[in-house]
């Protein structure tokens, strides 16, 4: 395939990705769309905020009931600090849906709570784990009082809650971690 082709391809799909002055890859795309885990990578060991989550299956029985084998169970938007802009995420993991159906669902979310996210490839209990990512779930879902996501990602929001109170104020008040993480 020639660049040139290669290059109208990726500028097609909005999939482009740059390197920071640090060499840390970021992503940059026009509409912020996270369909595979290469693109998800760009906020690995992230915390983010969802903003919306927009279900495209649905959990019946305890069993997820999925409209065909190629859509993703859902999408979410999410707001991370390392990108500036909000950017949408589809979940392709059964485990990660199910874990967010728990919490926006099942249990719901009062006006003075938030759902953050902990993407992850690199927290698996075991190293060789990693070779199976592909395969197995990268989210940690946690519902937590409302502002703790700024406390969690900028040390200097609310400098008067210290010791006890800061950590009350940013710790998940309900969560669920897959199994196969730390």
């Amino acid at each position: 395939m020639s660049s040139k082709l290669s290059l109208t391809l990726k500028l097609r799909f909005h999939i482009i990705k740059i390197r920071d002055k640090k060499g840390i890859k970021i992503m940059q795309q026009e509409n912020n769309i996270m369909r595979k885990d290469s693109d998800w990578s760009v906020i690995d060991g992230e915390l983010c905020r969802v903003i919306d989550f927009t279900p495209m299956a649905l959990v019946q029985n305890g069993k997820v009931v999925a409209p065909d084998t190629t859509t993703p169970y859902a999408s979410v938007t999410l707001e991370c600090k390392k990108i500036p802009n909000k950017i949408k995420g589809f979940v392709t993991h059964k485990l990660d849906f199910t874990n967010l159906w728990k919490a926006f669902k099942e249990r719901g979310i009062s006006d003075n709570e938030e759902v953050i996210i902990f993407w992850t490839t690199k927290e698996y209990k075991y190293k060789f784990l990693r070779a199976f990512s592909a395969l197995l779930p990268k989210m940690w879902v946690m519902i937590c009082p409302k502002g703790a996501f700024e406390i969690e990602t900028d040390p200097t929001w609310k400098p008067e809650l210290t010791g006890e109170a800061r950590f009350k104020a940013e710790a998940p008040i309900v969560d669920w971690k897959p199994e196969v993480m730390k």
